[in-house]
């Protein structure tokens, strides 16, 4: 059995040309630093600051992270020209966070489809320490939180798995004792940024909401004012980010909640799942006042695939008891455990771009023809954030930029909107006669794993901070002419 595959007619498409030379001329200020001073600059974040992009920390990556192409305009208004960067070997396929290495585009089946670019992560990059290279300018961690950022001993394996961070532990000072912000301000910055708090939210989001957990307000608000706090202590100046809301990612916005095409099913296969599943089903459900949860599937129109909703109240008992003369009581009592919490998405939901490559194989363990995840078996939880999870997170994002921005203005900060800048992008951002915007590897602002930014997109992004400290500095840093930068590379 297929399901629709949502990105044959993205990968399909090929970018042709470039830029068009059409930007309108105007005067343009003589760059100054004003009363900046940029001799020192330090940046504190996670992934996106790190240049991670394609599901992975690597070389090229890095060189196009966004406080790298900062310090290079900083270095116009007499900014330090060094700028010193934790890098990954310049031939390494990189390494992602569960050991991968990075996505490119290949061909799978005669499509276009990001693949790994290696079997594995590069793992010598775990291994091996660069910390003698440093102190290091950009401090940004791959899976760092406001709230692990000042932890001590956060990149110290002896905590054991899951409770110590590998891209930390390559570049710290001491792995058992620095944390990212003591690393950071030893170095004893005159200019900082700050754009941390993402996986605060993120990590929740990228697990289906199925585990991690949503910092709390409480701890993210202590741990933003310890790092402004410190870093303060030297740097007078500095740029203050907030966090985007997950529906400018392409990962949570890619595949539609309706991703099962007819056509792919089979008219027969609907008919059979209707008659046999979706019916007795939605009958069953019906009588205890939830049968909205279900309905039968469309002949003629793309449907919703079956899930797994925590949040629902479980009618396992319920369903075992109705259906134990039809089925038995064993099989009822299956039935029940797996149909208990179970509904078809809605528009409020979000499917996970990885789970793409889940819906319509077959559960493990489970008989024919009710081993079909997402058609004739719920999608766990993991795969897909609900409506109930997707507003925990818009609450929280919200609440934590309310936090970044009033620490920025109290501290007299220059205050970067990322969130409205990425939200822009859902509809296009027009730069230099073309549209750059979230659609997955052809809209040119994100890369391959649909979460980080490609080098046009970090360009993008570093001018939203350049705008912002001119503004609060009365400087007038230059712009980047983001058309030297490119969105996914194609094969």
């Amino acid at each position: 059995m297929k399901i629709y595959n949502i990105l044959h007619g993205i990968f399909a498409v090929i970018i042709i040309g470039s830029f068009c030379s059409c930007r309108p001329t105007a005067d343009v200020p003589a760059p100054s630093k004003a009363s900046l001073d940029l001799s020192k600059y330090v940046a504190i974040g996670n992934s996106i600051t790190s240049g991670f992009a394609d599901a992975a920390l690597y070389y090229a990556g890095q060189q196009v992270s966004y406080p790298n192409l900062l310090a290079q305009q900083f270095a116009k208004v007499g900014g330090s020209a060094t700028f010193v960067q934790p890098l990954v070997p310049e031939n390494s396929v990189g390494i992602g966070t569960s050991g991968n290495s990075k996505l490119v585009l290949g061909v799978v089946n005669g499509q276009l489809t990001p693949v790994p670019a290696a079997a594995t992560g590069d793992l010598s990059i775990f291994t091996t320490s660069v910390a003698s290279q440093g102190p290091f300018n950009n401090m940004g961690v791959p899976g760092a939180k406001a709230i692990t950022t000042i932890f001590p001993g956060y990149g110290n394996p002896a905590n054991g798995a899951g409770n110590y961070n590998p891209f930390f532990t390559r570049m710290a000072t001491n792995p058992a004792t620095a944390s990212v912000l003591s690393d950071a301000a030893a170095q004893k910055p005159t200019f900082f940024s700050m754009f941390i708090g993402n996986n605060d939210v993120l990590a929740y989001a990228l697990a289906g909401g199925a585990s991690d957990s949503i910092s709390s307000l409480s701890l993210f608000q202590y741990s933003i004012g310890i790092i402004i706090q410190t870093m303060m202590s030297t740097a007078k100046q500095g740029a203050v980010a907030n966090i985007p809301d997950i529906t400018s990612l392409p990962y949570f916005t890619t595949i539609p909640y309706t991703p099962l095409a007819t056509g792919a099913i089979g008219a027969d296969t609907i008919t059979q799942l209707n008659t046999n599943l979706y019916g007795p089903l939605k009958q069953a459900l019906t009588a205890f006042g939830a049968g909205d949860r279900i309905n039968l599937l469309s002949a003629t129109a793309a449907n919703p695939v079956l899930i797994k909703d925590v949040s629902l109240t479980n009618l396992s008992a319920q369903l075992t008891i109705a259906l134990t003369p039809a089925l038995g009581a064993a099989n009822a009592a299956a039935f029940g455990q797996v149909f208990g919490q179970a509904r078809q998405t809605t528009a409020d939901d979000y499917i996970l771009l990885t789970t793409s490559s889940v819906i319509g194989t077959n559960v493990p363990n489970v008989p024919s023809p009710i081993n079909v995840y997402g058609i004739s078996y719920p999608l766990d939880d993991q795969y897909v954030l609900t409506k109930t999870e997707a507003g925990n997170i818009q609450t929280a994002t919200t609440g934590f930029n309310s936090i970044l921005k009033n620490a920025a203005s109290t501290a007299g900060l220059a205050y970067v909107d990322v969130n409205a800048f990425l939200a822009s992008a859902k509809t296009g951002i027009m730069y230099d006669g073309r549209s750059i915007n979230a659609t997955f590897v052809t809209g040119g602002a994100f890369s391959l794993d649909g979460i980080h930014l490609t080098p046009l997109g970090n360009a993008l992004l570093s001018n939203q901070f350049i705008m912002a400290i001119n503004k609060q500095y009365g400087s007038t840093i230059p712009l980047i002419d983001a058309s030297n930068y490119n969105g996914v590379v194609f094969p």
